[in-house]
């Protein structure tokens, strides 16, 4: 193995990275687009949006799963102390919003007494819990600031990455791409 291969992630890290992050990204204007729509189009669009929460949360475990068996390559060296405690405190909270997010949506869903079709291939019932429509309202604004804070957390790891990768000049971004030289 190269030294660059030795710092970059798996293939099938890659995969599961640029699949979840394309997934949240359509999914966050999906909701953006649903809020802004008018009936039935609105109830169309949040549908697709919950059904790929659910999608996105069945790639998280899947990264989970392998981020457990396979080795995460170290940062790079010339990282200062802050900022790899930044780097691991935002994909620490990434994965809390990748599973909380979906489980939140899910949940209000659940008490609002509502189910989830899954493209049309499935319905996800609604967890049994019962009905309480104040505590639904309270958990979708939960889940729309945690939605918001996870789209600027995103902007900020994109904007390390670019850093570390033009400013840095360690090959930051290729760590998740299969081509590229990574350095450090």
């Amino acid at each position: 193995m190269s030294r660059t291969d030795a710092r970059r992630y798996s293939t099938g890290a890659m995969i599961f990275h640029w699949l979840i992050a394309i997934a949240v990204i359509v999914n966050w204007r999906l909701a953006e687009a649903a809020e802004h729509a008018e009936m039935p189009a609105k109830a169309e669009i949040f549908a697709n949006h919950k059904a790929l929460g659910i999608t996105i949360l069945a790639l998280t475990i899947g990264r989970l799963a392998w981020r457990w068996t396979h080795p995460v390559p170290p940062l790079p060296s010339d990282l200062a102390k802050w900022e790899a405690l930044l780097a691991r405190s935002v994909h620490i909270v990434f994965y809390v919003l990748l599973i909380g997010l979906p489980l939140g949506g899910w949940l209000a869903n659940s008490f609002g007494g509502r189910d989830i079709d899954f493209f049309g291939l499935l319905t996800i019932p609604p967890l049994p819990i019962g009905e309480n429509d104040g505590l639904a309202r309270a958990i979708y604004g939960v889940h729309t600031l945690g939605g918001s804070i996870f789209i600027y957390l995103i902007g900020l790891h994109i904007l390390g990455a670019l850093k570390h990768t033009f400013f840095d000049r360690n090959g930051g971004i290729f760590r998740m791409l299969p081509f590229g030289k990574v350095s450090g």
